[in-house]
């Protein structure tokens, strides 16, 4: 199974594709050293000269500014059978039938539990000094290119909603393949308002027959709904101005909020309520079973989601802990390194004097 994932950082400076070019060559990540690039390429493949190639190809064509570069990364599943090697021509062919006449530089990175390939590309053509361009629709092309080749090999094709064994999530599994919003779940920003927005989404689902009722409902817990006809999705708004969106709720927690689920959601309900209301009517004591058991099924559901939501929290709590308690260790043991160098440089010197 390969990710195809297009890097969105700031890509128009020159400072910014030479760390990238820089970070991508680095020796730890590449123990194998499967490094190529295609077109015009210097003898020795180093972040220098790579960079240099890239500046002199610009230069040719009079455009050397605006977006710099493009950042790709192709990642592996850590259970994918596949070697680096097998990977490396993997992105090698990809390269040649998506970036045709742009300089890539293609490296392979082995310093994760997955194989993973960087690709940085030359926003210039060498061929006729024509700009890379890349819309929404070329990204789901990537992706689709992406998946064929894989089909091609025999490896797994990702399944939207599943593991890499094809199982299900489970209702509120965190899936995000965003790296900002990974560190803002581990640096505990995300529960500020993330996660109170699911929070307040889910209990205002259990209390609501139509849109109207869903819309008061998120607006008692802070939160305004935009649910316009015109648009795509909903977005909810709290006092203090943040923004999630439906759709962003949904990836992350793998919990379906889109327009067209809950008014089916509300549709159920009040149909139900209709067919409780009129049962009592007939039976009398015991006619809102039906009412009740579905109120029930959304409770329990919203009650796994905050659960699940609520543990991803303390997950990224600890680990941050770890990690704080690693790094206070790592700086305590550099000033000790330190002091004893100073301590035997100043006896060399002392020696030296004497």
């Amino acid at each position: 199974m390969a990710i195809n994932k297009t890097v969105n950082s700031s890509t128009k400076s020159h400072g910014a594709m030479r760390n990238c070019i820089e970070y991508v060559l680095k020796e730890q990540k590449t123990t194998d050293r499967l490094i190529d690039m295609t077109g015009p390429a210097p003898d020795e493949i180093t972040w220098d000269s790579v960079y240099r190639a890239f500046i002199d190809e610009k230069k040719l064509w009079d455009k050397d500014s605006g977006r710099m570069y493009a950042h790709n990364i192709i990642s592996f599943h850590k259970d994918e059978k596949i070697t680096p090697f097998q990977a490396f021509d993997f992105a090698k062919e990809f390269v040649s039938k998506w970036f045709t006449g742009f300089q890539t530089l293609i490296s392979v990175h082995q310093d994760k539990d997955h194989v993973h390939v960087h690709m940085v590309t030359n926003t210039v053509s060498y061929i006729d000094g024509k700009k890379l361009h890349t819309t929404r629709a070329d990204l789901q092309k990537m992706k689709n290119l992406t998946n064929d080749m894989c089909m091609e090999r025999g490896f797994h094709v990702p399944e939207k909603g599943k593991h890499f064994d094809g199982q299900e999530f489970e209702l509120g599994t965190t899936t995000t393949w965003s790296k900002d919003k990974y560190h803002l779940f581990e640096n505990n920003k995300v529960k500020s308002y993330v996660v109170d927005c699911l929070y307040a989404v889910m209990n205002a689902k259990q209390n609501s027959f139509s849109k109207a009722d869903f819309i008061r409902e998120m607006l008692k817990r802070d939160w305004n709904t935009v649910w316009e006809d015109n648009r795509k999705n909903i977005t909810f708004i709290n006092s203090r101005g943040q923004r999630v969106r439906a759709s962003n709720l949904s990836k992350t927690f793998s919990i379906d909020i889109s327009k067209e689920s809950l008014i089916s959601e509300f549709t159920g309900k009040s149909r139900d309520r209709e067919q409780n209301r009129d049962t009592s009517i007939t039976r009398g004591v015991g006619g809102n079973y039906g009412m009740e058991q579905t109120a029930a099924i959304h409770q329990s559901e919203a009650t796994i989601a905050i659960g699940k939501a609520d543990r991803v929290y303390k997950d990224s709590k600890r680990r941050r802990e770890n990690l704080r308690a690693k790094q206070e260790h790592e700086v305590r043991n550099t000033i000790f390194e330190n002091n004893v160098r100073l301590q035997r440089e100043r006896k060399r010197e002392i020696d030296f004097d004497l």
